[in-house]
């Protein structure tokens, strides 16, 4: 049996899984896989950079399926305002997605010790608990379940009856409450709303602080397809003298994140040279945007730039991002809230948090 392979769908878990793997000692050290998942993230060339690596023994690509591709089970998901019928619908999803998603699902997950997986509201989590594989359950994004406890925003009503059910694999829900997921890693329990016996803390910050000179370098040439490149450019401009902005796939109106970022930089970044970060999950052509800014190019995590010397910005601006508590090279970080968006979009996309 070979020891254990992490589920990954953003930059961001994959950033997290080469910092918990270079943190292991003696026996628990190398024979790990890392499967990258398709769903939700473009990952290019980080699969072949992370075979170059030589981190992970196997890196798989996992074509997951979003439930839209699935069109006959789209009548399971309607409301019906009637418990009943809704548990009933709740019960055939549950087990006709899994199915649905075997075809996809071409890793073996049965021949590892420890199965790792971020996000399993993904079909992975599902096809997990119907194929009856314990697996470790890994937080999303840095202290995410702050902004979104998606166990609970899921599940509004009858919670406690349907967590039970959970427990028993007659439906499921992600988050530490499916039969089969042993644990779940987190960063900080003291920021969240609600609380999950199976919640295990795991702070992150410790983990990137452990890493040597040679893994910090692995670091950025595993995430940037040309690391020098990259570096030289950014050392020119990001000298102090700067803004970082970093965008977000939010609001699902492109013309709105258009005009947000057009609004952040005229409303705080005048008289300073604007560096954009786009997020991962961020198509918008922001040089084509705004030429007069420097976009950094390339996919990668935000926190990858702490390990860059010499990079140090005046201010770091985003709007709802956890990740700016992990940031180490700005004097200023300024988090707008997730109530900036109210005047972009209806607040009810994006306010999670009276869950």
């Amino acid at each position: 049996m070979k020891k254990r392979i992490y589920v990954c769908h953003t930059f961001y878990n994959v950033y997290v899984t080469l910092l918990k793997e270079w943190n292991l000692t003696g026996e628990d050290r190398g024979e790990a896989d890392i499967a990258l998942s398709t769903i939700s993230t473009d990952f290019s060339g980080l699969k072949e950079r992370l075979e170059k690596s030589g981190v992970f023994e196997k890196v798989f690509t996992l074509e997951e399926k979003k439930d839209s591709a699935f069109p006959e089970l789209a009548k399971y998901k309607k409301s019906y305002h009637n418990i009943l019928r809704h548990l009933l619908n709740r019960i055939l999803y549950t087990k006709k997605l899994a199915r649905r998603e075997e075809p996809y699902m071409t890793v073996d997950f049965k021949q590892y010790r420890d199965v790792y997986v971020y996000c399993d509201s993904d079909p992975i989590g599902y096809y997990l608990n119907y194929k009856h594989i314990y697996y470790h359950a890994m937080e999303d994004g840095l202290d995410c379940l702050k902004y979104l406890d998606g166990a609970h925003y899921d599940n509004r009503g009858h919670f406690r009856l349907k967590a039970l059910l959970s427990s028993w694999n007659v439906i499921f829900i992600q988050n530490g409450y499916g039969k089969y997921c042993l644990d779940m890693e987190i960063n900080d329990l003291s920021c969240l709303r609600h609380t999950c016996p199976k919640y295990k803390v795991v702070p992150r910050k410790p983990l990137e602080l452990a890493l040597n000179s040679e893994q910090k370098r692995m670091m950025l040439d595993i995430f940037m397809e040309d690391a020098e490149r990259f570096l030289q450019e950014l050392g020119e401009k990001a000298s102090g003298d700067c803004i970082l902005f970093l965008t977000q796939p939010h609001p699902q109106s492109e013309e709105a994140r258009r005009q947000i970022c057009h609004d952040i930089i005229r409303d705080y970044c005048q008289g300073y040279h604007v560096v954009i970060k786009p997020h991962p999950r961020d198509l918008i052509d922001y040089e084509k945007l705004r030429p007069d800014c420097t976009v950094i190019k390339g996919k990668f995590p935000v926190e990858v730039l702490n390990f860059i010397e010499g990079v140090r910005f005046k201010k770091v601006i985003s709007i709802a991002t956890t990740a700016l508590d992990t940031i180490d090279f700005a004097e200023e970080k300024i988090n707008l809230g997730d109530t900036f968006w109210d005047k972009y979009e209806d607040p009810e996309n994006h306010n999670w948090r009276s869950v």
